[in-house]
């Protein structure tokens, strides 16, 4: 008998097959894994429990796409599904320990526990964001020291416990580029750990043919990107050793890119891999030959229904040079699952949206059409829904579109920042090293039901009103308890920091079942961007004017910037983003008029996304920054010299543009810098920042409680490296997602560090 080997079996098996997606939401259609992962965390449900309700969701999504149309014999369904964060798992798998950690790490759940929210004394990952999204991923620590093994067998576990289910799929894994590029290190650049790294990858794509496993996918968007630290060149050399040493296992490799333009970063490439999966919605096709391409027509980061025409077009002319498979721009783990879920939402606006079933749906008519068999009646309804939304009233307001073309020039300049500082100080009285929060309060499980109730119609809004009241009088009463120096009013009234507003903004939607995981156990509702935006009336007045009514402190009033309202929105893409920002702008800045009317005396204006958004490639940054810049600059232009405007920002590497957050020219910046170590203080000295700076000196994104000398070293650093008088004490973010026990005792602990800093800058 003659015995056929693994290599030649997968050589005989045919290419890739015609319609895939590159990944699926993972937290469950009704949010399972993150009730989970919480109940874990309480102790409510011991590891087996969780390990089982982790299965059980991950087995409910591949029999949801099996449904939906991908085929479960030929890997055209990825196998992805991190309990925590993709990049978490790479770590976990490839046995990296945090040098800080090296040797003490538990095994199990702990350990992947410990690396994700810390523990006690010990800190935990730092959190960024994963390119130009709003996912956040836990970032590798590394050193020269670092050693890689096949250390953890998930990646392997999940596509064996596919196979039980009938599922033949194809597992996904970060590649050694991406996952590098991703990595911060003190004493070596990341990238030269590759050759440490590389033969890992050899022994889990071991693991994976042995487990019978015929494709792999090789996620390497680093390929897209430009980076200061590492060349393409570099990348490129890595990615490729990547995908030889899994093709050497007996695996073909499928090299995912996505999040942009492929052309001239993946051509030299095209000989190590078996197909190339590239975003067609953001670039254009490169010169592969012979290699196929799966072609990421439909998107996968937002909501608005293909236009299949014009996709199939675009296929048909990909497929006339060269072999070509249907799919997705990126993972479908940026949008929401099911859009049949949102019956709240108006059956026309519902119409044009496509979430991630919709999707896989897409891309199974487009891969049938591509090969001959089309759908008429799937196509006449794309057509129809994409001609209904460019023609529905509202999606152009013509007094918007007025008001933006007579902008006076003026209209995006404040008076001097020495003018405005002076004005400032006489009107605030406020001590060195002021202390205060970022907006939101823990919201608590009476806060939830009172708004669960609300919405039903259980509580009328006097009764509401009341509820939300209370909550806003103790915030207070608590901050002035803690001794903080400008208080705000905990935002009970909002269910999410973009959503409200879009709840207040004509031109938006709000979804019931939206969810998108932003990290974790977290979860947001984008807000649907689809017409032109305004604001009929003042809606956040009210609450800043009655909290201030409570206090003789200064309390905040407390917007979203229209930057983050565009990216952590689903944003229409039929104009310029710059466009649409600016429509945003206005809005906001007639709420800032309202607050002032109102004596409202500092007013902050979030930006936490302003880095999320700026363009993987150099080339495109200056124009992004301006627009961003000036929607800033626009919404907040109007205020009056002695009105202070704080902005803040949050997790994102924000060293790379000190220049644009220069540019706000907002009174006082807060800034994410505890799980980095005050990294940013350097670049902001580096610059000569010459305006108010609270670079963050507690994670709130961890349940743990900052210790003392823990704050008193990221305080002396923040002191030694910006200028006297500039210094604000506050944490990297708000509040509302944490408890308030611990709450209580890290703001103690804050207030009382700033006491001690303050002393030693007066003694000094």
């Amino acid at each position: 008998m003659t015995t056929i080997s693994t290599r030649e079996q997968h050589a005989a098996a045919p290419i890739f097959p015609g319609g895939t997606i590159l990944g699926y939401p993972r937290i469950g259609r009704r949010r399972e894994l993150k009730r989970a992962l919480e109940a874990h965390w309480r102790g409510t449900i011991d590891a087996a429990d969780f390990h089982a309700a982790a299965s059980a969701n991950r087995l409910a999504d591949l029999e949801r796409l099996r449904e939906l149309g991908l085929r479960a014999d030929d890997a055209s369904i990825p196998i992805e599904a991190a309990h925590y964060d993709h990049v978490l798992d790479a770590t976990l798998t490839f046995g990296v320990a945090p040098p800080r950690l090296r040797g003490g790490l538990p095994e199990g759940l702990a350990g992947e526990w410990l690396l994700a929210r810390g523990h006690d004394d010990t800190a935990p990952l730092e959190m960024t964001k994963w390119l130009d999204t709003n996912y956040h991923y836990l970032v590798p620590e590394l050193d020269a020291e670092t050693t890689f093994s096949f250390a953890d067998t998930r990646i392997v576990d999940r596509f064996v416990e596919a196979g039980r289910a009938g599922v033949h799929g194809r597992p996904v894994v970060v590649g050694p580029a991406t996952y590098l590029a991703l990595s911060k290190a003190a004493d070596i650049r990341p990238i030269e750990l590759a050759e440490r790294l590389v033969p890992a990858y050899g022994a889990l794509g071991e693991a994976l043919a042995a487990a019978g496993a015929t494709w792999v996918q090789l996620d390497e968007p680093a390929l897209i990107a430009d980076f200061d630290h590492v060349e393409l060149a570099e990348l490129q050399a890595v990615a490729r050793a990547g995908a030889e040493a899994l093709r050497a296992a007996g695996l073909r490799v499928l090299l995912h890119v996505g999040h942009g333009d492929a052309a001239g970063r993946v051509e030299s490439l095209a000989d190590a891999v078996d197909a190339l999966a590239i975003d067609l919605v953001r670039g254009g096709a490169p010169a592969t030959g012979s290699t196929p391409l799966v072609a990421g027509v439909v998107h996968g980061r937002n909501v608005w229904r293909t236009d299949l025409d014009g996709a199939l077009e675009r296929l048909r002319e990909i497929a006339a040079r060269g072999p070509v498979a249907v799919g997705t721009s990126t993972s479908l783990l940026h949008v929401p699952h099911d859009v049949a879920a949102e019956q709240s939402l108006a059956p026309r606006l519902r119409s044009w949206l496509a979430f991630a079933d919709q999707k896989v749906a897409e891309v199974v008519a487009l891969a049938a059409a591509l090969t001959g068999s089309l759908d008429e009646q799937a196509f006449a309804d794309a057509r129809a829904a994409v001609a209904d939304r460019a023609a529905a009233p509202g999606v152009r307001d013509g007094s918007v579109r007025a008001r933006l073309a007579s902008l006076p020039s003026e209209a995006r300049q404040r008076a001097t920042y020495d003018e405005r500082a002076r004005l400032q100080r006489e009107a605030l009285e406020l001590p060195p090293l002021p202390t205060t929060t970022i907006g939101s309060f823990p919201q608590t499980g009476d806060i939830r039901t009172a708004r669960a109730r609300h919405a039903r119609g259980e509580l009328d809004d006097s009764g509401y009103t009341q509820v939300l009241r209370a909550e806003v009088r103790r915030v207070i009463e608590l901050q002035e308890q803690l001794g903080l120096d400008v208080l705000v009013h905990g935002e009970p009234e909002r269910n999410d920091m973009v959503q409200y507003f879009a709840e207040h903004f004509d031109g938006f939607a709000a979804t019931e079942h939206g969810w998108v995981q932003s990290y974790g156990s977290r979860a947001t509702r984008p807000s649907i961007l689809w017409g032109d935006v305004s604001r009929a009336a003042a809606f956040t007045v009210e609450w800043i004017a009655y909290a201030q009514s409570l206090t003789s402190k200064v309390v905040k009033g407390m917007l979203t910037g229209p930057v983050t309202i565009l990216a952590w929105s689903f944003v229409r893409d039929d104009q310029p983003l710059a466009e649409t920002a600016d429509q945003v702008a206005l809005a906001l800045a007639d709420e800032i008029a309202d607050l002032e009317a109102a004596g409202v005396r500092i007013v902050q204006v979030d930006e936490p996304a302003l880095r999320e958004l700026l363009p993987l490639r150099r080339e495109a940054r200056p124009a992004y920054l301006d627009w961003s810049v000036g929607a800033f600059r626009l919404a907040t232009g109007g205020a009056a010299p002695a009105t202070q405007i704080h902005t803040h920002l949050c997790y994102s590497e924000f060293n790379t543009v000190v220049d644009a957050i220069d540019g706000l020219d907002a009174d006082v910046t807060s800034i994410e810098a505890a799980r980095s170590k005050m990294e940013v203080v350097e670049a902001l000295a580096a610059h000569g920042f010459g305006r108010g700076i609270g670079p963050g000196v507690y994670d709130i994104h961890s349940p743990r409680v900052p210790g003392h000398d823990e704050l008193d070293e990221l305080l002396a650093t923040a002191t030694a490296g910006i200028p006297e008088g500039l210094l604000w004490v506050n944490p990297d973010c708000g509040l509302k997602t944490r408890g308030y026990d611990e709450t209580v005792a890290s703001l103690t602990r804050l207030v009382a560090a700033a006491r001690r800093a303050r002393e030693a800058v007066v003694v000094g």
